[in-house]
Parts: structure tokens; C-alpha cells; sequence
């Protein structure tokens, strides 16, 4: 089974520094960056908001803890968004292509 790691961080730069490793570790295929979202949420008991840049790893089951461990040890934030979805369908050659390149 393939999943969809979502994170986001506070920088493009942060972003492609995360993915370059995750990628050629081959803990991911393939790293997707949105370079401009907003983000509001409570923290320390205030509502903020702030501009991020989201991440989204394609990769295998096999190798979501260790991605996940991975993009935690290179991420600025104290409590980063790291999930983890699994994906239930999909085009059966990618699917494929996603698990070979994280063997």
C-alpha cells in the first residue's frame, strides 16, 4: 500500500531542503511543494496565522515511520504536522512506480 505524508513548514526553502533528503534516501518517490498557504490555528491559547509552504511525500507503507522520524529530525518547527494518509485507489502504474522507489 502506498501513502500521502502531508507537512507543512514555514519556508520554500525549508521545503526543498526536507524533500531533497527525503527523496534521495528514498524514504519518498516523489515530494510535491505548494509554496503559498495560510494557516490559522491555536497555539499556546491564541488563535494565530501564519504563511506556510505544504509538503506532500508520496511513499510506501513500509516506510512511513521512518520518514516520518526523518522529516521530524530536519524540521525547524517544535511540533511539525506530520500525517500520514493511505491511499485506496489510484493509477495502478503509479502505485507501482511509488513502492519500487522506496525499496
Amino acid at each position: 500500500m502506498s501513502f500521502l505524508v502531508y507537512m507543512t513548514v514555514p519556508t520554500q526553502e525549508e521545503a526543498r531542503s526536507i524533500g531533497k533528503e527525503l527523496v534521495s534516501s528514498r524514504l519518498a518517490a516523489c515530494i510535491n511543494i505548494f509554496p503559498a498557504v495560510e494557516s490559522i490555528y491555536r497555539w499556546e491559547n491564541e488563535v494565530q496565522s501564519s504563511h506556510e509552504v505544504v509538503l506532500i511525500a508520496k511513499t510506501s507503507e513500509e516506510k512511513v515511520t521512518a520518514l516520518t522520524q526523518r522529516a521530524r529530525e530536519l524540521h525547524s518547527y517544535d511540533v511539525p504536522c506530520i500525517l500520514s494518509l493511505a491511499i485506496t485507489g489510484g493509477s495502478p502504474e503509479f502505485l507501482s512506480w511509488i513502492e519500487n522507489e522506496t525499496r
